[in-house]
């Protein structure tokens, strides 16, 4: 237990610390809490001997497994706000289309690429259940690095009304496309068609994580009106997120179908039934973002001790990961940018939007273990290129959607006088001092 504190204290300061030392290079706080992981982490100090500190090892970062599962509860919420029927209105429809376009056109481009790369490879090194499932794998986005992009930088307009639901979206057409895409790797692998595995179980998932994402959503908003303190309220609503996440996590068999949830897609829907139900969702909303500041800062810090440095080692790993990495983006560039003219969209949008959709993590990762787990020798290929990519993506990913959404005008400069007004404060700390 000691441990786990020392290591959750380290990852906060050590976070904190980093966002200071890389300011003048006006870099992401996503970014600089991911260093400061990798810093920390088993490849870093953990390899030198400061194993005491709580990241000297692989098997060490488990102990830290529910930081993440509860921060990505929360941030699923906080993306829930943004289906707000009053704004879907307006962009639900192009979000919609927009989402299932560029995520299925990340898979093709990826599959195309990889299937064609079979030929100039060393045999075993690459198969086609392989490719295709990587091809899958290539659909889902990162929610956890956008929004915090979205929130340091108080980036609002065009781009971003539509990236958060188009971002929440991608998880859903995630899951379908890689229960889809693994099935069929599995069935060429087995040589056995399975179309529970293909068909049933994704649709299962999902329903029921929306299902129970709406009923816990009703309940914290009929719970909300027992009490008159806005501090009771927030009280409230963290313990019903936890429990939300908690019964996500919940899975079991009926006959030959497999019940489970989707955390990301379950917090999402309980935050946007509150949002649309709970007069008082606003405040609520507004107060537990505050709350949850720390939490997400620790959960990209120990998201950067997770990342595996020896993908490094293997050239054929490097070479895939490239290419994966290369395509996907190409086609959740092109995809969102058609989609986008599609529906009639700004230019900003069309030209940018793409861009942000780049940052890839959690739910790639979820996608890479269960191939591992199930493929055995042949997931353990899937699962490296998969670290190496995410490894690329959650570093210079979010350095990129700060980019794409300045150059679309929804980051906007800070004004002169608040930039004067901060100096003069500063020297005058200096001067008492």
């Amino acid at each position: 237990m000691s441990n786990t504190l020392l290591a959750v204290s380290i990852a906060l300061l050590g976070g904190l610390l980093m966002t200071r030392l890389f300011k003048p290079l006006k870099l992401p706080a996503v970014t600089a809490y991911l260093i400061a992981g990798v810093l920390v982490g088993p490849y870093c100090l953990g390899a030198i001997g400061f194993d005491s500190i709580g990241f000297g090892s692989m098997e060490s970062m488990h102990t830290l497994k529910i930081i993440s599962d509860v921060a990505l509860g929360f941030i699923a919420f906080s993306i829930g706000n943004e289906f707000r029927l009053e704004e879907l209105k307006q962009t639900g429809k192009q979000a919609f289309t927009i989402g299932i376009f560029e995520a299925s056109m990340a898979t093709l481009f990826v599959d195309i690429a990889l299937v064609s790369l079979l030929s100039f490879l060393p045999e075993g090194t690459l198969s086609l259940p392989q490719a295709i499932t990587l091809g899958a794998i290539a659909a889902a986005t990162a929610p956890a690095a956008t929004l915090m992009v979205v929130r340091q930088y108080k980036a609002k307009g065009k781009v971003t009304n539509l990236l958060l639901p188009i971002v929440a979206l991608d998880d859903a057409v995630g899951l379908i496309v890689f229960a889809v895409s693994f099935g069929i790797a599995k069935t060429l692998i087995s040589g056995q068609l399975d179309l529970i595995s293909i068909i049933v179980n994704p649709i299962v998932e999902i329903v029921c994580s929306l299902t129970l994402g709406a009923m816990m959503g009703w309940v914290l908003t009929q719970l909300e009106k027992l009490f008159n303190s806005n501090t009771n309220r927030l009280n409230l609503t963290i313990a019903v997120v936890f429990l939300t996440a908690s019964l996500a996590m919940l899975k079991f068999e009926i006959g030959p179908i497999h019940i489970s949830f989707s955390s990301l897609l379950t917090c999402m829907m309980l935050g946007t039934i509150f949002c649309n139900i709970c007069e008082l969702s606003h405040d609520l909303m507004a107060a537990s973002n505050k709350w949850t500041s720390p939490l997400f800062a620790l959960f990209f810090v120990i998201s950067g001790a997770e990342l595996e440095l020896n993908v490094f080692s293997d050239w054929a790993i490097v070479v895939i990961g490239v290419v994966y990495i290369v395509f996907r983006c190409i086609g959740k560039y092109f995809g969102a940018r058609w989609s986008a003219k599609a529906t009639k969209c700004s230019p900003e949008i069309c030209k940018y939007l793409g861009i942000t959709l780049f940052p890839q993590a959690g739910v790639a990762l979820g996608m890479c273990t269960i191939a591992s787990q199930e493929l055995g020798d042949i997931g353990t290929l899937i699962r490296n290129i998969t670290l190496f990519a995410v490894l690329i993506y959650e570093l210079f990913g979010p350095l990129l959607t700060r980019w794409a959404l300045t150059k679309a005008g929804d980051i906007k400069p800070m004004p002169d006088h608040v930039k004067n007004r901060r100096e003069h404060k500063l020297r005058a700390a200096n001067e008492n001092k």
